[in-house]
């Protein structure tokens, strides 16, 4: 496949509109070829229309259809080979390894969710049959089974060009529960992009699903983002991206005559408390595999732990110089795009320069180098001031961490619950402490979606149990996860069918129960007939 510059909508390949722009290789600073189009406000339009159009009869498909599709849309990005590798690496700046990972991850996401979508486990089937005879009231048959909310728009990551992207957790999802999908492709990665959409819609073609299935549509976030979140039909979005731009969409969302979910995961600053007696035993271990995380992928992932916490002491004292030391020898690396180095930059810039902050190490010097670079930093703060200025909460998304040192327990449990919401946090224990920290722990498990011990929160597994999420602002609602199964939960909707005809029932509510799936019938898990 090559890349054409083109727009999907309903299943055909179109010139956009509003003009063209090209890719930028963040290693050098070069436009890449070919120039790309960008949709027009008709031609969202057409793509909504063709989505709601196409809702109902992909809703209803069977779940032997939808995990047949999934699986399809897996194969066809791995048919990609090379072509997409390739691509990828240019727009991103991320090595072959890092995108044959993603590319792996992406695909194994979307088998699981083929696999999620056969055992049936996510429409909570729950059947009350009549009772005629109960007294003072009879009780009519009640069956209740979620089902997809309608078309949902989700928005490309910057950092992830395949597993947050076309393709990506949010897309899988959304089909998992039977929704189309319109995807606003991200301006750092068009080319991977459009290589993934034709992927999915060979997948379309190839297992019958309806055309308006899955529509790519390019431009500007204010322009063709604001317009498909405000149309009408669409009726979820899912996006990951930065506080201002999440915010901004679930503002529009909000104003809507009907105002609909924005599933936003937003960021975080990932704290990591070093408990004392880690620290005596393994200062030294702990610093290197910190300084790893913080600048694996250049830092660009949301799961970065950019702040670090933990009681003064020699051996704290020991970890601070130890991170220093292995810091200042790591390179400048590739930023995404110039805009994310900009904000990187000038985050850095306000965070050092606040009172009682400290840098104590910067990476190898960025001078002299080609595309968008940047340098590892690492700057120290005292408890008290850190407690006392919110604008030290505030995310440098990149290779830069803030440690903050605290005079005993008291003041470190005030700093953590100063915190607002993040994805992720971690503790850093030797065999039995933890037990000594209760409140310590409950404190930082409130304002977490997924608590560490021992490690550092980079790498997000996709699987049944995790939850990539967490309390605002991390992300824009706590119940839900955009990583692993659960996150088909964010595009369903719940109804309930009262003394409806049984030759009319859904399949997964019929009394024969012909998919085999588990059911809660009069009170009862069971997989038996009714």
């Amino acid at each position: 496949m090559t890349i054409t510059g083109k727009i999907l909508i309903d299943g055909e390949w179109v010139e956009g509109q509003s003009g063209t722009y090209q890719a930028v290789n963040p290693a050098t600073g070069e436009k890449l070829e070919p120039a790309l189009s960008k949709a027009s406000s008709d031609q969202v339009k057409e793509a909504v229309a063709a989505a709601e159009a196409s809702a109902s009869k992909f809703r209803r498909s069977s779940l032997s259809q939808r995990a047949n599709f999934l699986r399809s849309c897996a194969d066809e990005i791995m048919a990609l080979g090379d072509t997409l590798v390739q691509r990828a690496m240019v727009e991103t700046g991320l090595p072959q390894a890092r995108i044959e990972g993603e590319r792996a991850r992406t695909c194994g996401q979307l088998n699981l969710f083929a696999e999620t979508v056969l055992a049936g486990d996510f429409l909570d089937v729950r059947i009350d049959t009549a009772l005629p005879d109960r007294q003072p009231l009879p009780r009519l048959d009640l069956r209740y089974l979620n089902q997809a909310i309608g078309p949902v728009v989700v928005f490309g990551a910057s950092n992830f060009p395949l597993a947050f992207s076309v393709a990506g957790g949010d897309t899988a999802s959304a089909f998992a529960a039977g929704c189309p999908v319109l995807v606003k492709g991200h301006s750092s990665h068009p080319g991977t992009s459009e290589l993934v959409a034709q992927a999915i819609a060979q997948a379309v073609k190839k297992t019958g699903m309806p055309a308006g299935t899955f529509s790519l549509l390019m431009g500007s976030g204010r322009e063709v983002g604001a317009a498909l979140v405000t149309a009408p039909e669409v009726k979820a979005v899912g996006f990951t991206g930065s506080f201002a731009g999440g915010m901004a969409l679930i503002k529009l969302a909000n104003e809507r005559p009907e105002p609909i979910p924005v599933f936003t995961e937003m960021g975080s600053l990932n704290p990591v408390v070093l408990l004392p007696k880690s620290l005596e035993d393994n200062a030294e271990q702990i610093a290197e595999a910190f300084v790893g995380s913080l600048n694996l992928g250049v830092g660009q992932f949301c799961t970065n732990p950019g702040l670090v916490l933990g009681i003064e002491s020699p051996a704290l004292d020991q970890f601070i110089e130890a991170t220093a030391a292995f810091l200042v020898s790591q390179s400048a690396g590739v930023m995404l795009n110039e805009g994310i180095q900009q904000a990187y930059n000038e985050g850095v810039a306000t965070i050092s320069s606040q009172p009682g902050v400290a840098k104590r190490a910067v990476g190898e010097s960025q001078e002299n180098k080609p595309g968008f670079c940047c340098q590892p930093t690492l700057m120290t703060v005292s408890a008290s001031a850190f407690i006392a200025n919110p604008l030290l909460t505030e995310e440098m998304f990149g290779p830069a961490a803030l440690l903050v040192t605290c005079k005993n327990l008291a003041e470190l449990l005030t700093a953590v619950k100063s915190l607002r919401g993040q994805l992720t946090g971690t503790i850093h224990t030797a065999v039995g402490e933890m037990v000594d920290y209760d409140e310590l722990i409950d404190a930082l498990s409130q304002r977490v979606g997924r608590l560490l011990v021992n490690g550092f929160p980079t790498g997000v597994e996709v699987c049944h149990a995790m939850v990539h999420g967490g309390p605002f602002p991390a992300s824009s609602d706590p119940r839900f996860t955009s990583v692993g199964t659960a996150a088909v939960y964010r595009f369903l909707r719940p109804i309930c069918y009262q003394n409806y005809p049984k030759e009319l029932f859904p399949e997964p509510l019929q009394d024969s129960n012909p998919l085999g799936i588990w059911r809660l019938i009069n009170g009862e898990r069971t997989t038996t007939a009714v």
